[in-house]
């Protein structure tokens, strides 16, 4: 589920190893002209609580900016305070729509284009999700963060820069980004024309998970799936000597492991975790690059950092995510992990939870409806959705699924694909579905 914005994490973090209808828009707004190219920054000024952090070089065509906005640390209080929500906003043209794009992360300040942008040759506005980054408000009521305080951000993002962008708004992200657009979608269907969700997990009963660890029993070739359970084995018969390695690592680098426990503790977590990263990232055509159990530990645990991500369990990339194992505790949900080969090798029973990674000072309490709420509005009342997912993913085991009262909207699959997934991989039938959807919902 984090395995995009994690790359991208650590690899600014140190030299470290290592996705019919319109949004309505005033009357007044939608009969006023586009804004002249030389005007927009102007234009972006006057939006109120909006603030132009810095303008930095784009390509031909193009303007981009680092933007905040003032969002209320609690949408139900707004008088009680607020943060400053960074923004990016990659401007190309008034007369053109407009594309929202979150991570469900921090927000990088590198310009990127998403798919749906491109396809429509749109602006594109991404946004930081709220307690991640800079976006954070202080002091932090963590009770402010859930999906509902989420979506409202978004929606003030949205009504804020429609005064600007005046055509149709499209919404995307991928993976928890993907989880984020719908629940945006839930509370206000309004707001875009059209939302493509990719790789998004659906995780509507955090207490029966078996369709995780049935996907990851089946996906893939036998023999794949024996060649990783005997790789964790040998990883967790060498662990005195590849934790000493591991700590050795964080040593170097003036960094720790006080928030998952120590370098021990983290390094179970991901030799656990290591099957579910493999086929989300990877998927079958690494299978012959994995290390067979008397490899040396040089090729164990190269292999490991690669696939399971080590830095992300030290402190300086770790306490980055508390935010997002907050979500997953309370609302989100969590996928599993299959021990019964391991049992006489695990030592942190249950460590593998979203609780590891939270302080212990931030109280968590688990609240089911969420996840319920927003699977029943998806299959009852959920339109100009489209859902495009990797037949190969574990991460959606439990996908997004359509209803009866799902109105103009679409789930794709690609073959053998993984947590990546984008339009341009399906079959070319449903490829070409897909981007006249999406371009019709733009009115291109």
């Amino acid at each position: 589920m984090l395995r995009r914005r994690i790359g991208r994490l650590v690899a600014q973090a140190a030299a470290v190893v290592l996705l019919a209808g319109t949004a309505a828009a005033p009357a007044a707004a939608a009969e006023a002209g586009p804004v002249a190219p030389s005007d927009i920054r102007a234009a972006i000024e006057a939006v109120p609580g909006l603030r132009i952090v810095e303008e930095k070089p784009a390509a031909p065509g193009f303007r981009f900016f680092v933007l905040t906005l003032h969002q209320p640390a609690d949408h139900h209080h707004p008088e009680r305070g607020g943060f400053e929500q960074r923004l990016t906003l990659l401007h190309r043209g008034t007369d053109r729509p407009t594309v929202l794009y979150t991570s469900g992360y921090a927000v990088s300040t590198g310009q990127y284009r998403s798919e749906a942008a491109e396809l429509v040759d749109g602006n594109q506005v991404s946004t930081e999700q709220r307690f991640f980054g800079t976006s954070r408000p202080e002091p932090a009521d963590w009770k402010d963060l859930d999906i509902w305080q989420a979506a409202a951000d978004h929606h003030h993002v949205i009504e804020a820069l429609h005064a600007v962008y005046r055509a149709p708004w499209i919404s995307t992200g991928g993976s928890k980004g993907g989880m984020t657009t719908v629940y945006h979608r839930r509370f206000y269907p309004q707001d875009v024309a059209g939302s493509i969700s990719y790789s998004a997990p659906n995780n509507v009963d955090d207490r029966e998970d078996s369709a995780y660890l049935d996907f990851l029993r089946t996906v893939g070739t036998p023999e794949c799936r024996s060649a990783l359970q005997a790789a964790q084995r040998a990883l967790l018969e060498r662990r005195t000597t590849l934790v000493a390695r591991y700590q050795a690592w964080a040593d170097s680098r003036a960094d720790g492991f006080r928030l998952v426990g120590s370098a021990d503790k983290a390094f179970e977590v991901a030799v656990l975790r290591a099957p579910f990263m493999f086929w989300q990232g990877r998927g079958q055509a690494a299978c012959p690059a994995v290390p067979a159990p008397d490899a040396s530990d040089d090729a164990l645990y190269d292999w490991l950092s690669q696939v399971a991500q080590l830095p992300v369990y030290a402190d300086s990339v770790a306490n980055e995510f508390v935010p997002y194992f907050y979500q997953l505790g309370t609302q989100l949900g969590y996928f599993p992990v299959d021990t019964n080969h391991l049992t006489d090798l695990i030592r942190y029973p249950g460590a593998t939870e979203p609780r590891t990674f939270v302080p212990r000072d931030i109280p968590m309490h688990y609240r089911p409806q969420a996840m319920r709420d927003v699977d029943h509005w998806v299959r009852t009342r959920g339109e100009h959705l489209m859902f495009v997912n990797g037949a190969a993913d574990p991460s959606v085991a439990e996908p997004f699924r359509l209803g009866n009262g799902s109105r103009d909207s679409y789930v794709f699959q690609v073959p053998g694909g993984t947590h990546s997934t984008r339009i341009a991989q399906l079959p070319s039938a449903d490829a070409a579905t897909a981007t006249a959807t999406l371009r019709r919902w733009a009115g291109v």
